[in-house]
């Protein structure tokens, strides 16, 4: 495994956005070290995905600020950008390319030099070994989750992963395979943030798990524990 460099930290400060002109959450904050895994939990529509965005720097915040290695990530661009690995709910594959090639187009984008015998064993990995050349746009929509997911598997010299719903449409092996290989990046100093409604036991030790409910910091959550606690105080 590649040494991950100059111990990543990942710190949300702060963070305020709306959308739509509504208020998703104030004030959120988190410290990621190294070695970190961070789960975002919260209801549907509390804003996580667009919070992952943030973390990105797909998107930028109303007001706060994302810092990588204390420095803020819109000011450092390319130099945050080629030490991160984000897959959200677009697969961001190429249908006219197999399953292979889109593993290894992702590599070269992000200057990770890969053997066949990589991206082969990435795919199989991820419940694709009967696909490896098999044009991606005549794969399900599962099955094209699983080729944007197979790039985690060469892509261990990355600090930090962002993943939303990494665990959706794979089956209990592959599961099983991601989460020892997002729990071996933790372990080797990596930050993990991700989103999941399911139960999935990323076998860290508890100490590097972190929870961010970000509906705790939802103003209309806010309001109403400020009036059940007036209403206690009557």
């Amino acid at each position: 495994m590649t040494e991950l460099q100059n111990q990543p930290r990942l710190t949300a400060k702060d963070l305020e956005l709306e959308r739509g002109e509504r208020l998703l959450f104030r004030g959120l904050h988190f410290d990621g070290a190294a070695g970190t895994l961070v789960r975002l939990a919260g209801a549907n529509g509390t804003g996580k995905t667009s919070l992952l965005r943030l973390l990105t720097g797909l998107m930028q915040p109303d007001a706060g600020e994302v810092l990588y290695k204390g420095a803020n990530i819109s000011k450092l661009k390319e130099d945050y950008a080629k030490d991160l690995v984000y897959i959200g709910h677009m697969n961001g594959v190429k249908d006219d390319l197999s399953a292979i090639e889109n593993v290894r187009i992702a590599a070269r984008m992000g200057n990770i030099i890969t053997t066949d015998e990589e991206l082969v064993d990435a795919l199989t990995r991820v419940g694709l070994q009967d696909f490896i050349d098999q044009l991606t746009g005549e794969l399900s929509q599962g099955q094209r989750r699983r080729v944007a997911l197979a790039r985690l598997f060469v892509s261990k010299s990355k600090p930090v992963w962002i993943l939303d719903e990494p665990f959706v449409a794979l089956d209990v092996a592959s599961v099983a395979n991601l989460a020892a290989t997002v729990a071996e990046h933790v372990e080797a100093g990596g930050i993990v943030i991700y989103t999941t409604h399911q139960e999935c036991d990323v076998p860290v030790d508890p100490a590097r798990k972190m929870t961010v409910d970000v509906s705790a910091f939802s103003p209309r959550r806010s309001w109403a524990a400020s009036k059940s606690e007036e209403a206690a105080d009557v």
